[in-house]
């Protein structure tokens, strides 16, 4: 017979829901004995107690104030304001203590008059009887302070300070009466808190009596089905934990003809579907960056999205001298060398979370920006990773030999690297049967020409002025010249980098000055200056390409001097 996951799971709940109601009956009405208990101690007791010791606060001002009313007319006879405040305060401290008291005698009448009510009606009514004798013993209070006050006013002194005395005894008679109406509230307090914490301690304990069988129960139940419903759920959970780690060869066995069944199969299908996706993923992540990979399959809706305009830092590296290593070499040899000449390259750019957008032979087409990466950040990146890239060459250059089985006649491999910053398209661009996710605009080509213009400054490194400002805090920079890239009118600042923030030698920053310095006077026409400032780099530098191309220049110039509207812009013809 097959019973459904739904019939078990709602068995088991009404068993539980009797079980827990049952108790929860019990806790209720348990509750409402123990909170008719409880509400009786704030209520009844504590606003006693309150009113006499207020009473009894007031009493003492109220003796204080006569003292002072009957003294200052012993010492000045007559009426005056002084007096008729002290008499105010005095009238008003008695009414208060009268109020106080008889709001106590009200609340005893209540809790005596509550059928409800615990306490012992005996001995609250011998606490009302008190209380009403206090009120008593006040009023012959006040009748002998009118009495002294009657005395003082006849001009009989003595006889006001015997009443003053008289009134003091009574004082002290009706103060210790009253404090000890205020312990008696306190006991009878403390027996009503106590009682009620009996009762409460004997639910509590009834309560969780009963709260244990129910559970006992609960657990009996589940305990019989948990073997029919709870292990298949198991093997499932081991199964999705596997997949999430990886393991997508798992197939959990279908032991049940329920919805747990019918779930497992679905399981395993979806494995098939994940193990299918992750194919397709590392497949199509050998050709394009993982990152984008990721983003296409997980929303595909995007294939169609038009693109949009965004700055990002554009990078192209090139293999110099790839023809003459290239010479008598097997095309598998070649593959070998620009694999792991292409592997060595892009490791930097991934390392820097760059994106690399296509390899064109022995050229890299790399780019930086958002989403993939910070707009504040991707200067740095892009200058770190082409730093990294020159830093590799080493490496290459020693497993060489055994890339291609030569052991002399290699030649050297360099790399020429260009970087420039601004706004690109970007997006998925393409025909209807084959799209590519890049880049492309004025930037773009910009960085390639910066690539190309090394040969022309025999530098590795160049990059345009928007990369070096935003990367001038952490790499060193020292501006080439100004080019006029062909089909543009404005020229354009190329920079080289020259290395790390506090790693770049001493020698080269003292190059790069006398460099600038020459730039500068080469720009004012000052010829002779820039020789020797292009002079003293070399002396420091003697193989540092730019500063031999700026001499060259500078000396052809002062031969034949330019035109007029000449502003140092050189035209960049030809990659």
């Amino acid at each position: 017979m097959k019973i459904s996951v739904t019939l078990k799971v709602f068995s088991v709940a009404l068993v539980l829901i009797l079980l827990v109601g049952a108790v929860a009956w019990v806790n209720a009405r348990s509750a409402r004995e123990v909170k008719s208990l409880i509400t009786n101690v704030p209520a009844t007791y504590v606003p006693i107690y309150g009113d006499l010791a207020r009473a009894n606060l007031r009493a003492v001002e109220e003796g204080l104030f006569v003292r002072r009313l009957i003294i200052a007319r012993l010492l000045t006879p007559g009426e005056s304001e002084a007096m008729a405040g002290l008499e105010s305060l005095t009238n008003e401290k008695g009414s208060q203590a009268d109020a106080e008291l008889a709001h106590a005698r009200h609340l005893i009448a209540l809790a005596i008059a509550d059928p409800a009510s615990f306490e012992d009606k005996l001995q609250l009514g011998r606490l009302d009887t008190r209380v009403e004798f206090l009120q008593k013993r006040h009023a012959e209070l006040l009748k002998v302070v009118a009495a002294a006050d009657a005395a003082i006013e006849a001009g009989d002194v003595e006889g006001g300070k015997s009443k003053l005395q008289e009134m003091d005894q009574l004082r002290d008679v009706f103060d210790g009466e009253l404090d000890f109406a205020r312990r008696e509230t306190l006991m009878l307090l403390d027996n009503s808190a106590r009682t009620a914490v009996d009762a409460q301690s004997t639910a509590a304990k009834y309560g969780l009596l009963l709260l244990g069988l129910a559970l006992a129960l609960g657990l009996v139940m589940t305990a019989i089905i948990a073997v029919g419903l709870v292990r298949p759920l198991r093997r499932l959970l081991r199964g999705t934990i596997d997949v999430q780690q990886g393991a997508l060869e798992i197939e959990v066995p279908v032991t049940s003809r329920d919805e747990i069944g019918d779930l497992t199969v679905g399981f395993n299908a979806m494995v098939k579907e994940l193990k299918a996706k992750a194919r397709i993923r590392e497949t199509f992540g050998r050709y394009v960056d993982p990152r984008i990979v990721a983003n296409l399959i997980d929303q595909p809706e995007r294939l169609g999205g038009a693109g949009e305009r965004r700055e990002m830092s554009v990078l192209f590296c090139d293999m110099k001298g790839f023809t003459a290593l290239s010479e008598g070499m097997t095309p598998a040899g070649m593959v070998r060398i620009v694999n792991r000449y292409l592997s060595l390259m892009s490791d930097p750019i991934h390392r820097n979370k760059g994106i690399i957008d296509k390899y064109m032979g022995d050229g890299i087409m790399a780019y930086w920006g958002p989403p993939f990466t910070l707009a504040d950040d991707q200067a740095d990146l892009a200058c770190a990773a082409g730093l990294e890239q020159l830093a590799a060459l080493p490496t290459l250059c020693a497993e060489l030999p055994e890339i291609t089985g030569l052991r002399r006649g290699i030649p050297p491999v360099e790399i020429r690297i260009g970087v420039a910053t601004g706004e690109v398209l970007v997006g998925n661009i393409g025909s209807d049967s084959s799209i590519s996710y890049t880049v492309m605009g004025d930037t773009v080509n910009f960085a390639s020409l910066l690539e190309g213009a090394n040969k022309a400054y025999d530098t590795r490194f160049l990059v345009g002025a928007r990369t070096a400002d935003l990367a001038a805090n952490s790499i060193v920079f020292r501006e080439i010249d100004l080019l006029l890239v062909k089909g543009k009118q404005e020229p354009q600042q190329a920079f080289e980098v020259l290395g790390r923030q506090g790693e770049v030698a001493a020698a080269v920053l003292t190059m790069a000055e006398r460099f600038a310095e020459g730039l500068a006077a080469y720009r004012r026409r000052a010829w002779r200056d820039a020789e020797a400032a292009f002079r003293a780099a070399l002396e420091v530098v003697p193989d540092d390409g730019p500063s031999k191309v700026f001499l060259s220049r500078v000396l052809r110039l002062a031969t034949d001097p330019p035109s007029a509207d000449w502003i140092g812009v050189w035209e960049l013809r030809e990659k």
